[in-house]
């Protein structure tokens, strides 16, 4: 289903990469979350049933890679190159999933990026990234990110990238031990022609 190009693959943007999501990251993936708890713990998924703890990194990674091989997501490691540092540095994930073919061709796509490094343009830069490769290499029509209204910094990332508000989705995902509203947001191939990156990129160095 993947193809040449689709699965595993590594995509840069200036100090920007996506890469594919490893075991080997679980010290510095647990490190930077530590870091990012009270960030990150408004927005988390949970599980509606009695008893379900969230699964162990080792685990997370497992049921990705088992997703990716069946051509159903993407999950990548955001990293960036930083000064001071020879390897790219862990800064977010993010993960396309809900993977759709035949008739539908759309995905859903969510991220976390270091609170350090929120307002810099990783998050846009990676969601354009990721958007592309979606489009232009694994031919699909439209990608969907979902999120809960009160999320100031996630909103501001589908408002500079131009995705369509589609409206509030009433109870729609358990986030953080409970069901919550979120509003939808889309784009399709034809609203970015051009690419969805090459837009984002001259808007964001014109600003």
């Amino acid at each position: 289903m993947w193809g040449d190009s689709g699965w595993p693959v590594t995509l840069e943007c200036g100090d920007i990469i996506l890469r594919p999501v490893r075991y080997r990251d679980k010290k510095i993936w647990s490190e930077v979350r530590r870091r990012n708890f009270a960030w990150l713990a408004p927005w988390e998924a949970s599980s509606p049933a009695a008893g379900v703890h969230p699964p162990t990194f080792a685990g997370m990674v497992r049921a990705l890679n088992e997703q990716a091989r069946a051509a159903t997501a993407l999950p990548f490691m955001i990293t960036e190159r930083q000064s001071g540092h020879a390897a790219p540095q862990l800064i977010g994930q993010l993960t396309v999933s809900s993977i759709s073919w035949g008739s539908a061709m759309m995905a859903t796509l969510g991220y976390w990026v270091d609170q350090d490094r929120a307002g810099r343009g990783v998050a846009p830069t990676a969601v354009a990234m990721a958007t592309d490769h979606c489009f232009r290499n694994l031919g699909l029509h439209r990608m969907e990110i979902n999120i809960r209204p009160e999320n100031g910094p996630s909103l501001r990332v589908v408002q500079k990238l131009g995705f369509r508000d589609e409206g509030l989705r009433p109870r729609y995902l358990h986030i953080n031990g409970q069901w919550t509203d979120h509003r939808s947001f889309a784009l399709t191939t034809e609203e970015v022609p051009e690419g969805l990156l090459p837009r984002w990129l001259r808007e964001h160095r014109g600003a």
